[in-house]
């Protein structure tokens, strides 16, 4: 009787062992849905269960009216694999990744994360920048907050407003590499509002830099 028992315990464990690994693992194809196209930098998010509705996590700044609170839930209606904390994360890398590139006067690295006005008038200032003969060795030395300003969906094109405020250290150099202007021993900081686009009808899961502004307080 005893070694009965010992048999069928070693059966069950066997069966909750196999069920484990077929219902406990990811299958691969989840959905995910990072902040811009560079995907090192992009923030997977997980599927939400489509029925609940999605509360805005306390552990993440936002700064929302009502409206906008309401937007962003109607965002998470729309596409429940959204999630507030990932997508602060991947703005963060997105903010890093494009202002390197702008200092570093690369239109072709910017082309794929940002729409075309903003592309345009990173574009113009490069080309300034190049016509005098200046280059930038600008460090962002640290993101001190992200936080989602504002939130729209508009015929399930969703848009949300992220402000940066960040510390960086900003050089400009002439041809002969001598300093211009600015001092890396000295950060200052940066107040940025930026808007991040992206269609939810389309199969791309990857958010665009429309807009940015500079913020003044």
């Amino acid at each position: 009787m005893t070694v009965e028992i010992v048999l069928l315990a070693m059966v069950a464990l066997f069966v909750g062992l196999r069920l484990y690994s077929v219902l406990g693992q990811r299958t691969g194809h989840e959905q995910q849905q990072p902040v811009a196209r560079p995907k090192p930098n992009a923030a997977p998010e997980p599927n939400a269960k489509a029925n609940e509705p999605s509360a805005i996590p306390d552990s993440v700044t936002v700064t929302l009216d009502k409206g906008s609170a309401a937007a962003l839930r109607s965002l998470i209606a729309a596409d429940p694999g959204f999630d507030t904390n990932r997508f602060l994360d991947g703005a963060q890398g997105a903010y890093r990744m494009i202002l390197e590139a702008l200092w570093r006067g690369d239109v072709a690295a910017l082309t794929p994360y940002v729409g075309d006005d903003v592309r345009a008038a990173f574009a113009a200032s490069i080309a300034e920048r190049e016509a005098a003969g200046h280059t930038l060795d600008n460090r962002l030395i640290a993101i001190e907050r992200a936080a989602i300003e504002n939130a729209e969906v508009v015929r399930k094109v969703a848009t949300i407003d992220v402000r940066f405020d960040a510390f960086i250290a900003a050089v400009t150099r002439d041809s002969d590499g001598n300093v211009v202007a600015g001092s890396m021993s000295d950060a200052v900081p940066a107040r940025n509002l930026w808007t991040f686009r992206r269609d939810l009808s389309s199969i791309d899961p990857n958010w665009v830099l429309v807009e940015t502004d500079d913020i003044e307080d």
